[in-house]
């Protein structure tokens, strides 16, 4: 799946930018360690025009990770949703997924991050996909121990024990685990 073409335009650091003249320090701790937050959002063509799903809630559990994380935002939730509807409005999109990403600049010590970036991006993402039974099994990966690590915040680098899980389903034969 492509995520974005030539004309896709994200935000980043306070700027509309496109997505292909992005960049980022590749010294980052979100690189490195897996140290930044992220949350997942649907927008939809509605009869009242294009609207987020639960944009609210979703950006306070963005904003409660940050929190949890030691990482600073220093955008409010009301900016975040009126930033991503004009995200919606450049690109054209109305059913679409949204990605915003706070992630951490370089600094390669097991510290708190100085300097945060925040980018909100979306691409096309069908309104009702088609759903059809899945087949699951149980993983032999489990979830980290709470008591390891804050398994409240949506933290990028715990994910990848999500991907393990379904790579492993995967190459079981199943669509999930």
């Amino acid at each position: 799946m492509n995520y974005y073409h030539q004309d896709t335009v994200l935000f980043l650091d306070g700027q509309f930018v496109k997505a292909a003249d992005a960049k980022t320090d590749l010294f980052g701790q979100t690189l490195h360690y897996g140290y930044g937050v992220f949350e997942g959002i649907r927008s939809y063509e509605t009869v009242n025009g294009v609207k987020l799903f639960k944009a609210y809630a979703h950006y306070e559990r963005l904003n409660r990770s940050c929190q949890l994380m030691g990482i600073p935002l220093d955008y409010s939730v009301e900016e975040l949703v009126q930033l991503t509807y004009q995200v919606l409005e450049r690109n054209d999109l109305s059913n679409a997924y949204i990605r915003p990403l706070v992630f951490c600049g370089a600094n390669m010590a097991l510290t708190s991050p100085s300097e945060v970036s925040v980018m909100i991006t979306a691409w096309p993402c069908e309104q009702h996909p088609t759903l059809k039974p899945a087949r699951v099994c149980i993983s032999s990966f489990q979830r980290p121990n709470p008591k390891a690590v804050t398994v409240e915040a949506k933290v990028c680098g715990l994910y990848v024990n999500s991907i393990l899980a379904t790579t492993e389903a995967k190459r079981r034969g199943f669509d999930d685990g």
